[in-house]
């Protein structure tokens, strides 16, 4: 006679795979750390330096701001 398979949760058993896969990785762990250096460079460094707030520089407060962003997103002759 077989025992019944146990329902567990697929966010469970998901996470569960993943972290198993982890635990046995290598190489991966490397290469992993390496993906993460470079998103941190991708969104963080290059945010700060390539990526000024415009709606900051523009106007003085939320109001004003709020008020360009509509009107950018309104405007019919883009």
């Amino acid at each position: 006679m077989q025992q019944p398979i146990e329902k567990v949760n697929p966010v469970v058993r998901v996470w569960r795979f993943y972290r198993d896969g982890f635990r046995a990785m290598t190489v991966g762990r490397y290469l992993w750390a390496l993906i993460l250096i470079k998103l941190f460079i991708l969104f963080f460094v290059f945010k700060l330096f390539f990526f000024p707030d415009l709606l900051k520089r523009d106007y003085d407060n939320d109001r004003d701001r709020a008020q360009a962003v509509r009107t950018a997103l309104t405007d019919e002759r883009r």
